[in-house]
């Protein structure tokens, strides 16, 4: 570090100020100091709970405070967060430094949950620091008098810069930086983030035209200890979600011995039966624990953000709600209930506790079947060798742009030769060509081919200075509230007929409940009296009730998983003495290879199972359910060229499976044949209905571009509105305008998002390279047989599944003592 920062006077202040609290800063924090101080940009890598947020709040306090001549009244430093919850509590922990340091700095937050007084009161005055989500900056880009609110600015801030990266509020991000350095060109961009494995484009993706710019990697190393929570005896045929809830007992003495514990769920369905299974097996939680999840009331949320934080509450049962860098300091045990599907986002939960330097973070392993235990191997592998997932950045995302540049036109007005050379200076835009810019412009000016007769779609017009403007009222509040790059299903709100507000719950849920069925939301159990404007009335009841399901709740397994977990399953024939988790399973692994095979690496594992049933083919690529949906439905297309059959399919993160009540005739070489890598992407196109799924990803990309409006002043258009609205557009588009750049990336997207065609090819690349083993069982292995209970799930009643379940595994039971 140099002697001129080390002997300045701002480091002086903030070196007592860290003494005073006991601490002193860390050498990555001084670098990022001295860094700021010599006008770079950069990016910063540190552990959860090292001090990423001062590395870079503190670079600008000290620089203000060597020299305080080049600050001028308003907002210095923009801070851009992921979460809302992140924002507050980063806020209130910048809020106590500056005071403790003696400066009259003021800090606040501006999000969808901010108040609208505050909001009109900052849109007179700018605080010192602004912390905001994507939206709320484009927001404010927005406003006419956006020059005012940044012409002081010095330093914007992206915090969990890897939670943006791959997305489209990313890309937002990548928009709004781009925009505020062309406007402010002194103005300096630092990222921070976690847990990323591509740190090179990282930083290339925030920092792409920065010559004086830097990477910064702590030092330090977070440990985690993982903890696997055992059933009492292993499950021979193990089936998803039960187990989970039998372990419930185990689970209570945890948090019991605990300060305070974040219970971790992948789902709101899965936080809300949590909540109330630790509720039923431990009565006195009541009013000492807590549940929180985005569909919960903003406030409920704050307050349960409060208590957390002053160890007022026992327990949080959580969705990724409260995943990132909140620092709740009495947290010293956190939870995981099932598969975490991704090595980051497990280490990003274990950072929520042990959140002071040098603390172990402690996270316990609930399983939810038997076979998550191997993933408790696989995730310890991963974490000491620090397998961490890339996060892809997204790229020609033209419905972003043009929405971008409908904000910047109501904003103030651009010209297009400048604005276009801002957007150019993007990763994301970087290869963007003139035509397709010109298409942009005649897009929100015209509303492109199919628009130029519906004046709602001519949005932009030139004025007579030869600024792109907006002076339509109405189109300009539509805009507003509809800027954004989340298209959610409709949301409804849910509040009591006697007044309050509770949360919010999916529209196709509700759909299927008649007056008077009970539902659980936010931890109550609520009755439903009436539906009306998009509002579900209710009253609080009791006894049996429906816990509600939110579609696009599944996460995708993780490819870093799927490298170790096939790992490890290859190693549970003969587990050495340090695996514990694969001990345990020894007996579930010694029954799949008695019945039919454990793959090694090098192999990869087809059963073909006859039952009463009629006849299943199983697959295993350990790939993840998303991946498994596009290989069913190739290899189910593959499999009818050969000769006719038709296939129902199921699938988790494991495996897939083919099922009819024909014979499947198949051989060794048939079998190879079907798995070929050969004309792989000719096939998938012929064995899925691509058009389909790029008409239901093309809502979302007409919401963003804003061909449909989905928010209306005190309304929202419901999911079933949406979906006709786009998919017109979408027929008409294919028909006359197929060149069309917002239908090229629907199909774009589809093959890129939901197909993974990289990772698709990657997995017949490996299939392909390893034996395949064709093995023949009359009964179902304990492979098998949680991929056939999803594929029951999906048509009965959870009283009719166990019931189902139950004869299946009699079933086996009777056919194991025959072959006696």
């Amino acid at each position: 570090m140099s002697d001129k920062i080390v002997h300045s006077e701002g480091f002086r202040i903030v070196n007592n100020y860290f003494e005073s609290q006991g601490n002193s800063p860390f050498s990555f924090q001084t670098k990022a100091w001295e860094k700021y101080a010599q006008g770079y940009s950069g990016l910063v890598i540190a552990p959860t709970g090292f001090g990423k947020t001062f590395s870079l709040f503190m670079a600008v306090l000290i620089d203000f405070l060597n020299k305080p001549e080049r600050y001028q009244k308003g907002l210095k430093l923009l801070w851009i967060t992921p979460l809302r919850s992140l924002a507050k509590d980063l806020a209130r922990a910048m809020q106590k430094a500056i005071d403790d340091i003696g400066l009259d700095w003021v800090v606040e937050v501006r999000n969808g949950d901010t108040d609208a007084k505050v909001k009109a009161r900052q849109t007179r005055s700018m605080p010192d620091i602004l912390l905001v989500t994507p939206e709320s900056l484009h927001l404010l880009l927005a406003h006419k008098q956006r020059e005012k609110y940044f012409k002081n600015l010095k330093c914007v801030t992206v915090d969990e810069w890897h939670e943006l990266m791959g997305n489209k509020r990313g890309v937002m991000v990548e928009l709004a930086l781009a925009f505020l350095k062309s406007q402010y060109r002194k103005v300096r961009v630092w990222g921070i983030t976690a847990t990323i494995g591509n740190l090179d484009e990282a930083m290339e993706v925030l920092l792409p035209t920065e010559k004086k710019r830097i990477r910064i990697i702590a030092k330090e190393k977070k440990r985690i200890a993982i903890k696997p929570i055992y059933p009492s005896k292993v499950e021979l045929l193990p089936w998803a979600g039960h187990l989970g809830g039998n372990l419930a007992d185990q689970v209570v003495p945890i948090i019991l011995n605990s300060k305070s514990t974040i219970l971790f769920t992948n789902t709101r369905s899965q936080s809300e039966m949590w909540y109330q299974l630790l509720l039923q097996a431990h009565p006195d939680f009541a009013g000492q624990i807590a549940l929180h999840h985005s569909s919960i009331d903003a406030h409920i949320r704050e307050w349960i953000e409060e208590n957390l934080s002053s160890g007022k509450l026992k327990a949080v049962v959580s969705t990724s709600s409260l995943d990132l860098g909140v620092d709740f300091k009495p947290v010293d045990t956190v939870i995981q209930v099932g598969s975490s599907k991704g090595v980051a986002r497990f280490m990003q939960r274990a950072g929520r506790s042990g959140h002071s330097p040098f603390e172990t973070s402690t996270i316990y392993f609930v399983p939810t079947h038997s076979l998550e235990l191997i993933e408790v191997a696989a995730l310890k592998d991963a974490v000491k060798t620090q397998t961490i997932e890339n996060r892809d950045p997204m790229v020609q995302t033209f419905d972003v742009l043009v929405q971008f540049m409908v904000t910047i036109a109501l904003g103030g007005g651009f010209r297009s030769e400048e604005l276009h050379a801002t957007i150019a200076n993007t990763h994301a835009f970087r290869y963007m060509e003139e035509q397709e810019w010109q298409w942009c412009m005649y897009f929100i000016t015209a509303g492109g081919k199919i628009g130029k007769r519906y004046e709602e779609f001519h949005k932009v017009i030139q004025d007579e200075d030869g600024n792109w403007i907006i002076k339509n009222r109405r189109l300009a509040l539509l805009h507003r509230l509809n800027i954004g790059a989340i298209v959610g299903d409709a949301m409804m709100r849910v509040k009591f007929l006697s007044g309050g507000y509770i949360g919010m719950i999916e529209e196709y849920f509700i759909s299927k409940l008649k007056k008077g069925e009970r539902f659980i939301l936010a931890g109550r159990i609520l009755e439903l009296i009436m539906v009306k404007d998009m509002t579900v009335f209710v009253k609080n009841s009791s006894g049996k009730a429906i816990t509600p399901s939110w579609l696009g709740g599944r996460l995708p397994l993780s490819s870093n998983l799927s490298h170790f977990l096939r790992k490890k399953l290859s190693e549970s024939q003969t587990p050495p003495s340090n695996e514990k988790e694969l001990q345990f399973l020894a007996p579930l692994i010694a029954k799949q290879s008695s019945l039919s095979a454990v793959p090694s690496e090098s192999e990869f594992l087809v059963e073909h199972i006859k039952t009463k049933e009629g006849y299943h083919l199983f697959f295993y690529p350990l790939e993840g359910r998303l991946i498994h949906e596009v290989m069913a439905a190739l290899v189910a297309y593959r499999i009818s060229k050969l000769y006719p059959i038709s296939f129902s399919m199921a699938m988790n993160d494991y495996g897939f499976e083919l099922y009819s009540d024909k014979e499947i005739q198949l051989t060794q070489t048939q079998l190879e044949a079907v798995l070929s890598r050969k004309n792989l992407m000719e096939d998938v196109i012929s064995s899925i209905n691509s058009a389909e799924m790029a008409s239901r990803k093309f809502r979302d990309i007409a919401v963003i571009s804003g061909l449909v409006v989905q928010n209306y002043p005190g309304t929202q258009q419901n999911n079933k509105s949406l979906q006709a609205s786009s998919g017109i557009i979408f027929r008409v588009l294919m028909e006359h305008d197929p060149d069309n750049l917002l239908l090229k990336q629907a199909f774009s997207e589809v093959f890129n998002q939901q197909l993974e065609e990289y990772r698709l090819v990657k997995a017949f690349d490996r299939i392909n390279n390893s034996k395949i083993r064709y093995t023949f069982a009359e009964e179902y292995t304990p492979l098998s047989f949680p991929i056939k209970v999803d594929s029951l799930r999906q048509s009965l009643s959870s009283e009719a599944l166990i019931e189902r379940i139950q004869r299946m595994e009699k079933s086996n039971a009777q056919k194991k003592k025959r072959r006696r």
